[in-house]
């Protein structure tokens, strides 16, 4: 029996119409905790859909993908991928996308934005189109942090630093409200432009349907928005009948095996292109993992990942997968020196930023030879902040006596017993100009620009991918395929050819592997006690800070 018969036997030779429903969730990375793994049983990863889908679009069994593309906790970022990857597969198969409705009392626009990268789109009769833009929201805490007796004293480099302006503002400041004027203004310019194209209309036709929403379904068929009407009965029954398919031959995305893939795996000696993550807040040593607070990334964990791959010498290219909203400073310069060394011994490698990678998530990506970010990415904020909340009045508040002792001039200069003397405030000025300095400069030396033009605009601002990359801070909007073609681009390599190798990504079973030294790639993060629960629990609602390198509190585009 031949390999192809062998192969034959495993996948099947009957007729594939893939699914993706995104009712069923999406996961942006493999399992952290219990509950994911086990959403993870009929929920794909994005990286599943990567493969699965680019395969699918070359086996003659898959005759095309039905789309449901309801409103999703997923934000536009990973939509924008997923939208991407749908929209390659329908370059060779055809494509279907339904709804009930895109959004009801919520916002849809993301969901309609992964909708139109299919060929057909479809809308139940009793639905709409709500895609009426996104609304940024800014919320100040000194207000009620000073109702419970707690005196915020935060320091910031420079104006558009506006994670200081959170703890310490009691006003929103011109340049914090010019800031997430443009962010959102370049959200919803990338969507419609993208929904245009996609659609083959008029940008200003789809601004009127944004601006009019929500829009009846007949009005959205008029303006071009949607192909049928009809029930998700109808929707399969026309593209089953069409396709010449039953309901017998539907399959997920991510359960689809393809014989190419086999092939690949079965292969005893290629090159790789090592995936290395970074996910989380960035914080010294191996970060805890919390149900409250999220996943930390650890300066420890991902320097051991980061020097695996630079010890495989199958390993030809690095894609450095970064999806975090910073941190610390000297956790994020570790890091930095990571990816400069694989670069120093001939590895190239390539950031491909996810949802948000600012401030120390810029910091960390920025030595990169290439970086790849969405049009919706939240990216820059090159500055820095740092502060603590006195909470003296709290104590008095409560009718508690607290007398610190100090030994040395500067102890205490951050405790929260009292506010910054005029010596702290001296201290503290110097530590963020170091800082703001070193960043500045180190990004203008990575991204080959002159300081002062890097400097303009960096000052703390927080920037999307697409005005990211008019300004010279990112090279390419895409997803991590394009990653990984610009890494194979340049390592001479073939990307239909080379084997992806996710460096310590084996989920929950990598939390419980003995290490045997600080070289082995094993163990992830630690485990959080009651303590560290707290500290995450308080950085999650904005009571503190992450880090000097951190992004505005509660900044979400989804």
């Amino acid at each position: 029996m031949s390999l192809k018969d062998v192969l034959g036997k495993i996948v099947g030779d009957k007729p594939v119409v893939l699914e993706l429903d995104l009712a069923r969730g999406v996961l942006v990375a493999k399992p952290t905790n219990p509950l994911q793994a086990v959403q993870l049983i009929n929920s794909p990863t994005v990286a599943a859909l990567r493969e699965h889908l680019t395969a699918a679009a070359d086996d003659e069994r898959v005759l095309g993908l039905i789309v449901h593309a309801t409103p999703t906790g997923l934000q536009l970022a990973h939509l924008e991928e997923i939208a991407e990857l749908v929209e390659q597969f329908g370059t060779k198969k055809t494509t279907m996308a339904w709804a009930e409705s895109f959004g009801e009392l919520v916002q849809g626009l993301g969901a309609y934005r992964l909708a139109a990268s299919a060929q057909e789109v479809w809308i139940q009769p009793t639905g709409m189109l709500a895609i009426e833009g996104v609304e940024l929201s800014i919320t100040l805490l000194k207000g009620l942090l000073n109702k419970v007796g707690v005196e915020p004293q935060f320091g910031q480099r420079h104006e558009y630093k506006t994670a200081a302006n959170t703890y310490a503002s009691d006003v929103v400041t011109g340049p914090h409200r010019e800031m997430m004027q443009r962010i959102g203004q370049s959200v919803v310019d990338g969507v419609v432009e993208a929904i245009a194209r996609l659609r083959n209309l008029p940008v200003d036709q789809v601004w009127e349907a944004v601006n009019s929403s929500p829009v009846e379904p007949e009005r959205a068929r008029e303006l071009g928005l949607v192909d049928h009407i009809g029930y998700r009965d109808e929707a399969y029954a026309h593209a089953l009948g069409e396709w010449g398919a039953d309901p017998e031959n539907l399959l997920f995305a991510h359960r689809y095996t393809s014989r190419a893939a086999l092939v690949r795996k079965l292969r005893p000696k290629q090159p790789k292109v090592a995936v290395v993550s970074l996910r989380g807040a960035i914080v010294t040593g191996r970060g805890v993992r919390t149900p409250v607070g999220g996943e930390q990334a650890g300066a420890d964990v991902v320097d051991e990942h980061l020097r695996a791959a630079l010890r495989d010498d199958d390993v030809k290219a690095v894609v450095f997968d970064v999806d975090s909203p910073g941190g610390s400073a000297v956790a994020s310069d570790f890091i930095r020196r990571s990816v400069l060394r694989l670069r120093e011994a001939g590895k190239p490698v390539v950031a491909h930023m996810g949802a948000v990678a600012a401030s120390g998530g810029y910091y960390v990506a920025m030595p990169s030879d290439e970086i790849v970010a969405q049009a919706s990415t939240l990216t820059g904020s090159i500055g820095v902040l740092a502060g603590k909340m006195v909470t003296q009045r709290l104590y008095d508040k409560l009718g508690l006596v607290r007398e610190t002792i100090h030994v040395g001039s500067a102890a205490g200069a951050l405790s929260s017993a009292h506010e910054f003397t005029d010596e702290d405030w001296e201290r503290l000025d110097a530590w963020l100009d170091r800082i703001y300095l070193d960043f500045t400069t180190f990004a203008a030396q990575d991204r080959g620009m002159d300081y002062e033009d890097l400097e303009r605009i960096a000052r703390g601002r927080v920037w999307t991918g697409a005005d990211a990359k008019e300004r010279g801070l990112v090279d390419h909007l895409g997803g991590q395929r394009l990653a990984v073609e610009r890494a194979c681009a340049l390592a001479g390599l073939n990307p239909d050819t080379v084997k992806l190798g996710h460096v310590g990504d084996s989920g929950l079973l990598d939390l419980l592997r003995p290490a045997t030294s600080s070289e082995t790639v094993a163990g992830g993060a630690a485990v959080a006690d009651g303590e560290q629960l707290l500290a995450a629990l308080a950085a999650r609602v904005g009571l503190i800070s992450r880090g000097a390198l951190s992004v505005p509190w509660g900044l979400r585009i989804s």
